[in-house]
């Protein structure tokens, strides 16, 4: 084996990259590891060239359960099977980093393809992006990089951030705020934020705190890329004839700015006057490329965009730079058989979030490579082709719906009550209905709406709002301090997302961010600029909020009379096995006896989910079985076996004591025959409880009048007492004298 190796210490330890001939075929490869976990990427470019109008990039991030030393799946299934919602959101996150750096007129097949080798604190998220930097750079395909990746954390323990925190630190408590950034050259081109409400200004000093660490790592990278990179293969752009660019001057250019800046919502008048320039191209210019006469006319309009909004502050629907468009709001109002819903209008966008409870038992159970837990709020998002106005498949999922839905999951996550409060399983399902920008933002605002609907006592409402960025396209230095003319969109519509250079979503409550997500077209944003944009979505996410608590101020006092109902019961540990029994026959009887389904944690907490009366049914029974009796408690219990020494009672309706025949009356009584039956009723009193748990109870004590009102009669005295006084003290018979 051939290799080179190259390090970089970053938060004290040091980042690998080997290049080797392992993956000799592939365009490039490079093995990146740091605190024990290894990452293989590799990057292959086709040498021809294919039909089609987009640029076609591949990113695939493959988990490998050896990686965890582990054999993982299903019993009768142990090899990986798709790519679970982990491994797509990461991919998406080198996908989201790599792309914009492509000259995007390339139509070479560009595959990334990321495979984890070994799983160690650290996470190889990072690792996978600035090892496809890495791979594509050093190779021959053409690619405007090096780009770099971190992650920065906090916790409320210190005023510190963390540099790449690991598994373990992420996963305390006191840990609220990760911040995984991407970027180049002072500029950040993509973002992802978790956080418990945090404040703009930690926000922007960790993306400050961020450049710092790419910047380490670009410049390792390019001595690296100046050591060992390949010549970079050419690819021509390839041009239109001048008789398309007159056609286009003499018959599109005069109604451009009509269609576009119609002042109209939607993009309508943009994608009709582009079916008329593709048609003209077809009549008159019959051999020419109709799909490269497309993008001439997508180029055109997106110079249109930017130059009114960076000139003319105008918009393509008239409004200002800093205007939400219409709100609509509603908790509600499908179906009482819903256990909540929300329906939420920002303008041409329309989200309806439905949700539903269930009990513990109903969690998910998630068994990867990197995460291995169960799952109890679930947040689903479907993207159906009629949102858009087009035809297509319906069913199934992608990652982009997969993305939208984590993205809204982790915005509404934090401000969920703790499982002890609220011991639910939670699912919302957000459908886009109608999509004209930001349906993952609108799916924060219309499930916020269904949790308070439901009666889930969330801390606090949770908006989402997504901006836009319309920015000079001409080459500057943001380490220099020089910077581009710019105009933040707030509120960005179907055109200002498809054209716009940036897609910044933030969501959040009146405290603070809870999540973020940005995504650009350009090869990164200023800091400044990204700081001015958290700024007027703050502003923008309290007018939503405004609209959300208008149409409903708080969560509701009730769930729904048609989700289930949940109690808690907490007993001792060691306690669990009576409640479960011999092969689960105790803990299935009462199930089948309350119509009731049981869950019981290691710690002792047993959550109980049923419909009607059958979850307070099952927590006596649990309760009586786990009871620790006292003496002086008193119950009315059930007779259930006669004997002759006494008489053994069911109390509460699980334990059972012994009544001895010397504690039914006030009086001797010869037998219990007569006495007492099965199946009577009686009052008792606990006497005490033995270090065996043996319940001693007692009938005269609880009732001194029991006898005579069942008109019990003393027996016949027993014979006189003729033994000799030692006899009294020792009724055991004496031993003969000691013979020596």
């Amino acid at each position: 084996m051939q290799k080179k190796e190259y390090s970089i210490e970053v938060n004290g330890s040091p980042m690998i990259a080997e290049f080797s001939d392992l993956a000799e075929q592939a365009s490039g490869s490079v093995i990146m590891r740091h605190d024990d976990t290894a990452v293989l990427i590799t990057a292959v470019m086709n040498p021809e060239p294919k039909d089609g109008g987009w640029f076609p990039l591949t990113v695939d991030y493959e988990e490998r359960f050896y990686a965890a030393g582990r054999i993982l799946g299903s019993r009768f299934q142990r090899r990986e099977g798709r790519p679970t919602d982990e491994a797509i959101l990461t991919g998406r996150i080198v996908d989201r980093t790599i792309r914009p750096l492509f000259d995007q007129w390339i139509r070479h097949d560009i595959q990334i393809v990321v495979t984890v080798l070994a799983l160690g604190k650290g996470d190889p998220d990072t690792l996978a992006v600035t090892g496809a930097s890495l791979a594509l750079a050093t190779s021959n395909i053409p690619w405007n990089g090096p780009v770099s990746a971190i992650r920065i954390g906090k916790d409320t323990n210190s005023e510190a951030y963390l540099v790449n925190p690991t598994y373990t630190e992420r996963a305390e408590d006191s840990h609220t705020f990760d911040l995984l950034a991407c970027g180049k050259d002072g500029k950040i081109n993509m973002i992802e934020v978790g956080s418990s409400e945090a404040h703009e200004d930690i926000v922007s000093a960790a993306l400050a705190r961020a450049s710092e660490e790419i910047e380490k790592i670009q410049t390792w990278q390019t001595q690296i890329i100046g050591e060992i990179g390949k010549e970079k293969t050419s690819i021509p752009k390839v041009e239109l004839s001048s008789e398309v660019i007159a056609l286009f001057s003499e018959s599109i250019t005069p109604k451009l700015g009509e269609a576009v800046m119609s002042n109209t919502p939607g993009k309508e008048s943009i994608e009709e006057l582009g079916r008329e320039w593709k048609k003209l191209v077809a009549e008159k210019l019959p051999e020419e490329n109709v799909s490269l006469a497309s993008e001439l006319y997508e180029e055109k309009v997106d110079e249109l965009l930017h130059t009114e909004a960076i000139e003319n502050d105008a918009r393509a629907d008239g409004r200002d730079m800093d205007t939400v468009r219409p709100l609509f709001a509603q908790a509600g109002g499908i179906s009482t058989l819903l256990h909540g819903s929300g329906t939420f209008y920002r303008g041409g966008t329309h989200i309806l979030s439905v949700l539903t409870l269930g009990g513990p038992n109903d969690t998910q159970i998630l068994e990867g490579m990197e995460i291995q837990t169960k799952k109890r709020y679930i947040h689903h998002y479907n993207f159906p082709p009629y949102s858009v106005g087009e035809t297509g498949r319906v069913g199934g999922m992608n990652r982009r719906m997969i993305g939208h839905g984590a993205l809204a999951e982790k915005a509404l996550e934090p401000l969920l009550p703790a499982v002890a409060d609220f011991p639910y399983t939670i699912r919302i399902v957000s459908e886009a209905l109608a999509s004209n920008g930001s349906t993952s933002m609108g799916s924060v605002c219309g499930s916020t709406l269904a949790l308070m609907d439901a009666g889930v006592p969330i801390v606090r409402p949770v908006a989402g709002i997504a901006s836009g960025l319309m920015m000079e396209r001409q080459p500057f230095d943001a380490a220099q301090g020089n910077a581009p003319r710019y105009k933040v969109l707030t509120d960005i519509q179907g055109p200002e997302d498809h054209h716009g250079d940036m897609d910044f979503k933030v969501a959040g409550t009146t405290e603070g961010i809870t999540a973020i997500q940005m995504d650009v077209k350009v090869d990164g944003i200023p800091i400044s600029i990204l700081t001015e944009a958290l700024e007027k979505a703050k502003i923008a996410r309290l007018h939503i909020l405004e609209t959300i608590t208008t149409a409903i101020a708080s969560p509701r006092t009730e769930t729904s009379i048609h989700a289930p109902r949940i109690v808690t019961v907490l007993i001792k540990p060691e306690q669990i096995g009576g409640i479960i029994g011999s092969g689960g026959k105790v803990i299935n009887d009462i199930r089948e006896r309350t119509e009731t389904d049981i869950d019981i944690e290691d710690d002792g907490h047993v959550f109980i989910t049923g419909k009607g009366e059958g979850p307070e049914k099952a927590k006596a029974i649990i309760e009586a079985m786990t009871h620790e009796y006292k003496a002086g408690e008193k119950y009315e219990g059930e007779v259930v076996k006669i004997t002759d020494f006494g008489a053994f009672v069911k109390i509460n309706g699980a334990a059972e004591g012994l009544v001895h025949i010397s504690e039914i009356a006030p009086f001797r009584l010869a037998t219990v025959e007569g006495a007492l039956s099965e199946g009577e009723k009686v009052p008792v009193v606990v006497l005490e409880v033995d270090d065996r748990d043996r319940i001693k109870l007692s009938i005269k004590a609880a009732d001194p009048t029991f006898a005579e009102k069942k008109g019990l009669k003393a027996s016949a005295a027993p014979p006189a007492d003729t033994r000799k006084p030692h006899d009294s003290r020792d009724t055991r018979r004496p031993r003969p004298p000691h013979r020596s």
